[in-house]
């Protein structure tokens, strides 16, 4: 079994009384994808930010690589975890400089027609309008942006929520791509149970702000994950 990269630990978060996290336990392997899965509304997106420190936990403690993220500079975790939204949100007046600025923000060199190639488009988009791009250039653009930073983990929001089919199966071949190629460890929120057999060695499911257990992606897909597939239908 791979050791941890990411270990969440009675991890809480509330707002104005509500809880919106309630003491989430669940580990995510070095070098893995893990998929995060649940109903709508029950905290998956919550969760993700709370790791990238992007809301501050109320309770519990996130740990990389077994050091306690609280005691690491919020900007030094997001260059060693970065974050893919699910509306990819792109800045600046070309390609180049929304892979860059990230990366300018933290004083670190970055090739952004590597990068471009990296995430499977052509180098010769470095000098286009971002904003002329499809939507899933865009989303392939912000993941150039975060790997510009080197991180060690990518944190992925349903980066392929507001895509086609066909540009949805690209991210995936990226995501997988990626993991293999470079050993990043991978983290990604979908509503897609297909897509998470198609790309999961892990799942941990999360149903109202708690978590309700944690597979092997094959043991998910099993008779051992039935009851939670049934729940994230709404058929309990």
């Amino acid at each position: 079994m791979a050791p941890l990269k990411i270990e969440i630990s009675g991890l809480g978060y509330a707002v104005g009384g509500t809880e919106i996290l309630k003491s989430v336990d669940a580990g995510i392997p070095d070098g893995g994808i893990t998929a995060v899965v649940g109903p709508s509304g029950a905290g998956k997106s919550t969760l993700l930010r709370a790791i990238n420190r992007l809301v501050e936990p109320t309770s519990g403690e996130v740990y990389l690589d077994g050091e306690p993220t609280v005691g690491l500079d919020p900007l030094e975790l997001r260059r060693r975890v970065g974050m893919v939204f699910q509306v990819p949100a792109l800045f600046g007046g070309s390609v180049e400089e929304a892979i860059l600025y990230g990366a300018r923000l933290a004083g670190k060199d970055a090739d952004p027609r590597r990068l471009l190639e990296m995430v499977g488009l052509s180098a010769s988009l470095a000098e286009r309008d971002p904003r002329a791009l499809s939507v899933g250039q865009q989303q392939r653009v912000s993941i150039a942006r975060a790997l510009a930073l080197g991180p060690e983990a990518l944190l992925l929001d349903e980066p392929t929520s507001a895509l086609d089919e066909a540009a949805r199966r690209r991210i995936e071949e990226l995501v997988t791509d990626l993991n293999a190629r470079l050993g990043l460890t991978m983290v990604f929120v979908s509503h897609d149970l297909s897509q998470v057999r198609r790309v999961a060695d892990k799942v941990v499911l999360i149903a109202e702000g708690s978590c309700e257990g944690e597979w092997s992606g094959e043991d998910f897909f099993s008779a051992a994950g039935e009851r939670a597939r049934r729940y994230i239908a709404g058929r309990l």
